[in-house]
């Protein structure tokens, strides 16, 4: 008997396959003729929960990224995140899927998504994915 069976949540733990990446907002990068820049996102209240137990998992999501031609904007990058809330994905997978997403949704001439997450069972993990053409 699985502690999902024991203990019911109080909430339903959707499927990885439930984020939408149309929600994040692709703008131009107005500089992209002049100069690379280095850009740093960090979400330090990102949860998702874990898919075999549906119990939270925190941490904090960092971005970092050259852009090519476009940016994301802030607000739909949050809003895209916390879609994550519910979803049930282990903590490799987490930090996979979002620079798949942005990757796809960008094009960027480098990019780093790492996910910090807080200790579980006295461990702690800390997870990176890399783009880069």
């Amino acid at each position: 008997m699985t502690d999902q069976e024991n203990y019911p949540l109080p909430y339903e733990i959707r499927s990885p396959d439930t984020i939408q990446t149309d929600l994040l907002n692709i703008l131009d990068y107005d500089y992209r003729e002049r100069r690379d820049i280095e850009i740093t996102i960090r979400h330090p209240e990102y949860t998702s929960v874990c898919p075999m137990t549906g119990l939270p998992d925190m941490g904090t999501i960092t971005i970092v990224y050259v852009p090519d031609q476009t940016i994301v904007e802030l607000k739909s990058l949050k809003y895209y995140l916390l879609q994550y809330r519910n979803v049930g994905i282990f903590y490799e997978n987490i930090v996979n899927r979002i620079l798949d997403d942005l990757a796809g949704a960008l094009t960027p001439k480098k990019m780093t998504v790492t996910g910090e997450f807080t200790s579980r069972g006295g461990l702690t993990s800390q997870v990176e994915a890399v783009y880069g053409r």
